[in-house]
């Protein structure tokens, strides 16, 4: 059984004890806090291995309390799982910019948020990438050090920036990137490409990648991610 703990945050009671109950039905520990600065106070005496966070909060936001956890040294490492409301959008690619690692939209199925919160902790956002290691995922097989993409055994040409974006996600399948993050991870903060540019690498990767290309999924106002294997 899992024996992590993850740090619940949301005003409302009954989102609050379904998220509890959810979570400690999979054996996590759990912690509730109905407020901004509860989070961050519980945040911070720890230990928390990850912080369900409802973005619409009294007081201090959601999205203030992801800015200050994630630029404290102490914290910076807790993975968050934004809870966020339909219509959010802007939010949300706030709220992964300042370093949230994934989101569920309300209503939420129980399921999807296990799923979400099993991903998180599986992969873990302290895990350092092996930038030698090869990346095997839906028979794509990627070789840094090469720089060598192969498709059920057969190679694949790339852009420089096709492989760059391409080995981003297939790291970590399911998770969201922003464009921004996107751009930032490949080239840096102050190479100037525009969200359009994104846009026609991934065009340009899928067509490479046959039937295959349906794996780069598109998150809707936010951004892309690599689908999870089964």
């Amino acid at each position: 059984m899992a024996k992590e703990t993850i740090l619940v945050v949301d005003d409302e009671e009954d989102i609050l004890e379904l998220v509890r109950h959810h979570l400690k039905r999979e054996g996590y520990a759990v912690q509730c806090a109905d407020s901004g600065e509860k989070a961050l106070t519980a945040a911070r005496t720890g230990p928390v291995d990850l912080i369900v966070l409802d973005l619409m909060l009294p007081g201090i936001d959601g999205l203030e309390v992801t800015r200050q956890l994630k630029n404290a040294p102490q914290t910076k490492h807790i993975p968050i799982l934004m809870l966020t409301a339909k219509g959010e959008e802007s939010d949300v690619v706030t709220g992964l910019e300042l370093g949230a690692d994934d989101y569920v939209t309300k209503p939420f199925s129980p399921r999807i948020l296990i799923a979400r919160t099993r991903a998180i902790m599986r992969r873990g956002s302290r895990e350092t990438i092996d930038e030698t290691a090869v990346i095997r995922v839906h028979d794509i097989e990627i070789h840094p050090g090469r720089r060598t993409v192969t498709l059920q055994g057969q190679p694949v040409t790339l852009t420089y920036t096709e492989f760059q974006v391409l080995s981003i996600l297939a790291r970590r399948p399911g998770w969201v990137f922003t464009r921004s993050q996107i751009v930032d991870m490949v080239r840096g903060d102050d190479y100037p490409v525009t969200d359009r540019s994104v846009d026609v690498q991934i065009v340009g990767l899928r067509k490479k990648l046959g039937r295959f290309g349906d794996t780069i999924e598109t998150v809707r106002g936010v951004g892309y991610r690599l689908k999870e294997t089964s």
